[in-house]
């Protein structure tokens, strides 16, 4: 199986794509490496909230920091594979690439979102995507992780491996499930966690196309329930004080094992593979 996936630049991507590369045909990667904004261009009160991020959210920003650090040991670079850069994941260079080397699956993490004239092509095993999300409980971004822990829906801390379409993370599912945690962990090491199991998860989801596309599954969102979806302007000062609260309470460990909480992770319900 010919597999094309398309990313972004950052190391928790480029470990994926290595561990994919080790075990599957990966036959090309589009890089998507979106143009930095210059000083000029930014607004005041995004600078305002950048400068917050480094001082008084400087936790938040540093565990995100740390956890590409802990990729880019493990994996500096992109493995060796025919590849492009593209400043837009749609533009006509990704068409032109994915027609050339013609694969039969495209796989997707970490761009912006796909538009209708990739999601038109002939993809023989389609077109899959991850969202770091527990689906469809917890949609959009910028990280749902951090959603769940500024709102304490703990039991929604998890990944989602599904069909792509031209929603927001709002494809058929092919498999759901919930990050194993102990409650014990810290803040840093939940999110590697999640990280490394989404990359797990997926791999799995690969094994099973290859395998046997016929029965992989194809769940509806609508079939299991509405849900939130979250925006990248949603994660405004506000949300960030929330998150900041959580972390600095250790709520996550003080109520993560309580029988509240388990309960309520026992009623999600999830998207298994065969």
């Amino acid at each position: 199986m010919k597999i094309i996936l398309l990313c972004g630049d950052q190391p928790n991507q480029i470990a994926l794509a290595n561990k994919v590369s080790h075990e599957f045909n990966l036959v090309g990667i589009v890089i998507e490496k979106r143009p930095s904004k210059k000083i000029s261009e930014i607004k005041v009160k995004q600078l305002f909230i950048k400068v917050l991020d480094r001082i008084v959210f400087k936790k938040i920003h540093q565990t995100w920091k740390n956890l590409l650090n802990y990729y880019f040991n493990n994996f500096s670079a992109f493995p060796k594979t025919e590849t492009i850069t593209v400043s837009n994941i749609n533009s006509e260079g990704t068409i032109s690439f994915i027609n050339k080397l013609q694969p039969d699956l495209i796989m997707v993490s970490g761009t912006d979102l796909i538009k209708n004239k990739i999601l038109s092509l002939p993809i023989k095993n389609g077109i899959i995507n991850l969202h770091t999300g527990l689906s469809p409980y917890i949609k959009g971004g910028p990280n749902c992780t951090n959603w769940c822990l500024a709102t304490r829906q703990y039991q929604y801390i998890g990944n989602t491996i599904m069909w792509i379409d031209a929603g927001i993370d709002s494809g058929a599912l092919i498999t759901t499930e919930q990050t194993p945690l102990n409650g014990n962990e810290s803040f840093e090491e939940i999110h590697i966690k999640v990280m490394d199991h989404a990359h797990e998860l997926y791999l799995r989801s690969l094994r099973q196309i290859e395998k046997d596309k016929s029965n992989v599954p194809s769940a509806l969102q609508s079939s299991i329930t509405t849900g939130t979806t979250y925006f990248t302007k949603d994660w405004n000062l506000k949300a960030r004080w929330k998150l900041f609260q959580s972390i600095s309470s250790d709520d996550f460990r003080k109520n993560y094992n309580s029988a509240e909480f388990i309960r309520l992770k026992k009623e999600v319900k999830t998207v298994s593979l065969p």
